[in-house]
């Protein structure tokens, strides 16, 4: 395989759906599975490794404490520590690293709402102290709109001594939904030394294609590429599907190897388009 990109993994919320629906289970928020249902968790950190993920997320993407709090009587810590435990047990005996996957809050940061910096940094710490005791590798903070709730986030993050991911995601126009720029990004991440920068979801494979290149054109961080597998199609039984298959995104994919340093899929991609990014990596 290409020895300059990891490979990284697919989706988990979509996927984590899929077996729950495959299995009869109520569709949750996907960090309750880690509790109630760990068997589906661990058969997806599997199902990645077996297609060739080198860095595999801890389900715990959307587990900060308001959240769960909203909708569980879990205490947060227990949450993160049972997603971790998981993850590791499953690539046990592997050189596959386990990712902290967190992504933004749902509050908005002062003066778009009420959101005090102080109160964000602790909502992170809580969750990211959680997981790195747990013994998570990587911190990866995905999809966030604002570079000001990012920094918070990495800021917090680049405390506990591991390497850090920062993936935004990004709209047709080439900002983020807060009207944030690659370069806006880039100006206020660098200065925190993290070890990698790039885009992941809203976009395909085609749209998100110049952004990762723009990234490229302004920075030497090593660059991180999650597109969606195309704007989810609805069926006519009511379920959705991505309308990009695993073999057409792995090739259109293919012009980001010139940029990027880790690459994967993010909604409505599953094992199967990993298994297909590494054919092409091959």
């Amino acid at each position: 395989m290409n020895k300059n990109i990891t490979l990284l993994d697919g989706a988990y919320g979509t996927s984590l759906w899929h077996y729950a629906d495959e299995a009869g289970i109520k569709n949750e928020p996907v960090w309750k599975y880690s509790i109630e249902h760990p068997e589906l968790v661990a058969r997806l950190t599997k199902a990645y490794y077996e297609a060739g993920s080198q860095i595999i997320q801890a389900n715990t993407f959307g587990a900060n404490g308001p959240a769960i709090k909203r909708s569980s009587d879990y205490a947060p810590a227990d949450v993160i520590t049972a997603s971790v435990k998981i993850a590791k047990e499953a690539l046990s005996g592997t050189d596959a690293k386990v990712s902290l996957s967190f992504g933004p809050l749902s509050m908005l940061l002062e003066p778009y709402g009420d959101l005090e910096e102080d109160e964000c940094a602790e909502i992170y710490d809580e969750v990211i102290g959680a997981g790195i005791k747990a013994g998570a590798d990587i911190v990866a903070l995905e999809t966030f709109m604002d570079k000001e709730m990012m920094r918070i986030a990495a800021t917090v993050a680049k405390k506990y001594d591991v390497p850090v991911f920062c993936s935004m995601t990004f709209e047709k126009a080439g900002k983020t939904m807060m009207g944030n720029s690659v370069q806006d990004v880039i100006d206020i991440l660098a200065p925190l030394k993290i070890d990698a920068v790039g885009m992941n979801c809203s976009l395909g494979p085609v749209e998100a294609l110049p952004v990762i290149r723009e990234f490229s054109e302004k920075t030497d961080i090593p660059l991180i590429f999650k597109p969606n597998a195309g704007k989810p199609v609805l069926n006519a039984d009511g379920t959705s599907s991505a309308p990009i298959g695993a073999g057409e995104f792995a090739q259109l994919v293919k012009p980001a190897f010139e940029y990027v340093s880790y690459i994967g899929g993010c909604c409505g991609s599953d094992p199967t388009f990993i298994t297909e990014i590494k054919k092409c990596l091959d």
